[in-house]
């Protein structure tokens, strides 16, 4: 089988329970795997390394780049194309033949970047509606960056670059998605969103900043980005609008727990202000 001319980064930091799976799903479809780790203290490293996937240290040191310019600055940057794929998702096969169709036909590749919908999995099951979150996350690097907005003083995201888009054009949305499936329990969703619920919330006292990262968003985010009632709004659009109801009790605890993080963010927000 013709490998695909990409290099897939895997950021990580303790992904043992995960990262088998995900460079099985890739290590023989693309032309590097490359799992760039933040000092796991767990297996990840040996884990990823058995499944035939390079493995780069990676320290951040509290300065722009953070870690994915980082991977597109330094990782096989002999390839221009490279696919960022958490260490708990995997691409779908009908994304593998997607991308095969675009890049083994012998054409030039005409967008910068291509923006991938997300196969999301909440409490051990695969949602098929409500919220779609889309990443852009399959980068020509000789045509796209990520932004460096004034956050470095923000809690909350660290080394990980924030809710964000990585600059590029033109923009190409694929219809196969990645899948999102994390098998930790979902304790480690609220924590992770607790953080950004802090980076999120100094955004808001920090209207200049905000402003630098809402034009880095997509469309559906920049709409978002200025809708009042966040909570209720949230809430609404993906149970009822994108009909999360049809997910059962999945989908209802899903649109629930993003209108709790939604709800974080403005009660945070109020107490920063409240000083």
């Amino acid at each position: 089988m013709t490998r695909l001319p990409i290099v897939v980064a895997i950021p990580t930091k303790n992904e043992a329970a995960n990262i088998t799976t995900t460079v099985r799903s890739v290590i023989d479809h693309f032309a590097a795997v490359v799992v760039v780790d933040s000092d796991s203290t767990d297996d990840t490293r040996a884990l990823a390394k058995a499944e035939g996937a390079e493995v780069v240290p990676y320290t951040w040191d509290g300065k722009y780049p953070k870690k994915k310019q980082w991977c597109l600055d330094h990782v096989r940057p002999e390839i221009p194309w490279m696919l960022f794929v958490d260490g708990d998702e995997m691409p779908s096969e009908e994304l593998l033949a997607e991308l095969r169709r675009i890049f083994l036909d012998g054409r030039p590749v005409k967008p910068a970047a291509f923006d991938i919908p997300l196969g999301y999995w909440f409490g051990g099951k695969r949602l098929r509606h409500g919220y779609t979150i889309v990443k852009r996350a399959l980068l020509d690097r000789t045509r796209a960056r990520f932004p460096e907005p004034d956050d470095l003083d923000a809690p909350g995201m660290g080394e990980q670059e924030g809710h964000y888009q990585p600059l590029a054009e033109p923009v190409y949305r694929l219809s196969a998605p990645i899948e999102h499936m994390d098998l930790d329990p979902v304790r480690t969703w609220f924590d992770r969103h607790n953080r950004y619920s802090d980076w999120e919330a100094w955004l808001e006292e920090h209207p200049e900043v905000r402003e630098q990262i809402r034009t880095a968003k997509t469309r559906q985010g920049q709409i978002f980005h200025r809708a009042p009632l966040k909570p209720l709004v949230s809430f609404a659009y993906a149970y009822v609008y994108r009909r999360g109801f049809l997910d059962g009790r999945a989908g209802f605890d899903y649109a629930l727990a993003m209108s709790f993080y939604r709800w974080q963010i403005g009660l945070k927000a109020r107490e920063l202000r409240d000083g």
